[in-house]
């Protein structure tokens, strides 16, 4: 997989009426290094490497393109080299990039990812702090016809306009809560009606008491999830806690899993999926992900899925 080309864009086209999940946040242009394992100092050559356009939420966009839905991304890109490969490589995935904001003389964020034979990893991004935080370009106007929002939190102004409208606008409003400035994720927090968290996430969130305190401090919030690993979700709603167990299988790379995750359970709540379904749907695509090298371009379409799901047919929670 040293070439990334010919892997974009390998889903089939949207259906114009399935439902439109807006997307905004993180755009990364990401190098990821296979090695057999990571050295604490020195030199160790990689056996594959793939390059491609991606960042928390840009990744879940692709990732809803790939299992049927529509998606579109909000972000912020330099006029450069690495913005114009991120921006072909989303379009290239069906995801709507017509409101992404080119800001000139900026650079576009890069994140270089070292993958053991494990499938753990080592992420070392590069975010251009000059980018503008304003969100007042934002077409917050054209929410009120989508079917969910998903923010995550490397733009913390815009994920709080978007989650703001979509609240207003009565759209489920979806936060991938993972490390950041605990300030920016308990601001954030408060403003879903979705907090799905990943484990360092609510440690940062709720760092004594877990998720059930957590949940008691968010009265907005319909769910307040948090993501296991291969241990799979926990959820509370509707002040009932919940498990989904994580699929047993062998994992290579466990790059953008959580993105992916995050993607199919926004897509599962747009179309109506109870939670419980839309957790377990979620969670089959993250783990054919982890499968495959090449972080986000191991997204499932919605037939391996179906397909991965078929003969582990079992009872549903929630």
């Amino acid at each position: 997989m040293a070439d990334t080309t010919t892997m974009q864009g390998t889903g089939p086209q949207p259906d114009r009426a399935a439902p439109y999940v807006q997307c905004l946040g993180a755009a990364t242009l990401d190098t990821v290094l296979r090695v057999p394992a990571i050295p604490p100092h020195g030199k160790v050559l990689a056996d594959a490497c793939a390059v491609f356009g991606a960042g928390m939420a840009s990744a879940a966009a692709a990732s809803i393109a790939r299992l049927g839905g529509r998606a579109g991304i909000w972000a912020r890109i330099g006029d450069d080299d690495a913005g114009r490969r991120w921006r072909a490589d989303l379009a290239g995935e069906g995801v709507d990039v017509s409101a992404v904001r080119v800001e000139p003389g900026r650079r576009t964020a890069i994140s270089t990812i070292i993958v053991d034979a494990a499938g753990e990893r080592l992420i070392v991004p590069f975010y251009d702090p000059e980018l503008s935080h304003d969100p007042g370009w934002l077409p917050l106007g054209t929410l009120a016809g989508a079917g969910a929002v998903l923010v995550d939190t490397r733009w913390p102004k815009g994920a709080a306009a978007a989650l703001d409208a979509a609240f207003a606008a009565g759209v489920p409003a979806i936060l991938d809560a993972d490390v950041a400035d605990p300030a920016v994720l308990r601001d954030l927090a408060a403003r879903a009606d979705h907090v799905v968290c990943s484990e360092p996430g609510l440690a940062l969130l709720q760092p004594v008491g877990g998720l059930d305190a957590l949940a008691a401090t968010l009265p907005r919030a319909k769910v307040v999830a948090v993501t296991l690993g291969a241990a799979g979700v926990e959820w509370i709603a509707d002040g009932t806690r919940h498990r989904q167990p994580g699929f047993p299988v062998d994992a290579i790379d466990t790059l953008s899993a959580g993105d992916v995750f995050h993607g199919a359970y926004a897509l599962g709540v747009a179309e109506g999926q109870s939670i419980g379904r839309a957790v377990r749907f979620a969670s089959a695509a993250a783990a054919v992900k982890v499968t495959r090298f090449g972080g986000r371009l191991g997204a499932p379409s919605r037939d391996e899925v179906n397909r991965f799901l078929k003969p582990r047919a079992t009872a549903v929670a929630g």
